[in-house]
C-alpha cells in the first residue's frame, strides 16, 4: 500500500472522517545529509524521514510474522519498497537546484525501514544522476510534497541538516517553512485539493530548503 493509501486508511479507520477532510494527512519528521564525492561535487542526498505515529501504528499491522512484537528490517522491507517505489511519481520529494538548472536524481539506494519508539523510520539514499553542482558552486536542495498530502517537518536539532565529506569551507543553512495562518487551514480541504490543476504545485511555500554555499 503506497503511502496516500494507508493514511487515508489510516484515517477511516479511528474515526477522523471529517478531520482528515483537511491537508495534510501525513507528518514526516526529516533528517538529511548531502553526501559529496571525491571530486568535491554533491553525489548523494541521504534521507532518514520519522511518520507520525497514527501512520506507523496502521502501516506495520499485520508485519510482524514472528509474533514477538517487533519489527526487523526483513518484516518492513515490503513495506519499504513500496513506499520508496510509489514516491518516484512526486520526485521523491526532493529538488535540487543551482542558478536556473535542476540537480536529477536516479531512484533510491540502501532503502529500508526501521521501528524507533513505535515509530517508523524510512532510510534511503538518492544518487545524483545529472547536474550536480561544479565545486565549490551554491545550490539548494528543497524537501516538500507538491500536494502538500504530507508535512515535512525538519527536526529541531542541529545535526537535522548536514554536509558529508563536503570542501572545506562549505556549509549547509536549513530555511524552515512557515506554518498555514488560520485562514489558509481552513481552505485545505480535500474539495479545495481536488479543484488544484495537475501541474500545480502549492506544497512549493511549504518547502524545508538546504541552503549549501561555499567560501
Amino acid at each position: 500500500m503506497t503511502i496516500r493509501r494507508l493514511a487515508l486508511a489510516a484515517c477511516l479507520l479511528v474515526g477522523f472522517v471529517a478531520p482528515a477532510a483537511a491537508h495534510p494527512h501525513v507528518w514526516v519528521t526529516a533528517r538529511s545529509e548531502l553526501v559529496y564525492g571525491a571530486d568535491g561535487r554533491l553525489s548523494a542526498v541521504r534521507h532518514a524521514w520519522t511518520f507520525d505515529d497514527m501512520f506507523s501504528s496502521y502501516a506495520t499491522q499485520g508485519l510482524d510474522v514472528n509474533g514477538d512484537g517487533k519489527f526487523t528490517r526483513e518484516e518492513l522491507a515490503p513495506l519499504a519498497e513500496t513506499n520508496v517505489t510509489s514516491l518516484k511519481e512526486f520526485k521523491f520529494f526532493t529538488f535540487g537546484k543551482y542558478r536556473d538548472k535542476r540537480v536529477v536524481f536516479s531512484e533510491p539506494t540502501d532503502y529500508w525501514l526501521e521501528q524507533v519508539d513505535g515509530l517508523l523510520i524510512l532510510h534511503f539514499t538518492l544518487p545524483v544522476k545529472d547536474g550536480a553542482p561544479d565545486k565549490g558552486e551554491a545550490f539548494k536542495v528543497e524537501v516538500y510534497d507538491p500536494t502538500y498530502f504530507v508535512e515535512f517537518q525538519f527536526a529541531k536539532d542541529e545535526s537535522a541538516a548536514k554536509l558529508v565529506s563536503a570542501p572545506p569551507g562549505c556549509a549547509v543553512e536549513l530555511d524552515r517553512p512557515k506554518a498555514p495562518d488560520a485562514t489558509q487551514s481552513k481552505k485545505l480541504s480535500e474539495s479545495f485539493f481536488s479543484g488544484l490543476s495537475p501541474g500545480s504545485n502549492f506544497g512549493a511555500q511549504f518547502s524545508n530548503t538546504l541552503f549549501v554555499a561555499c567560501k
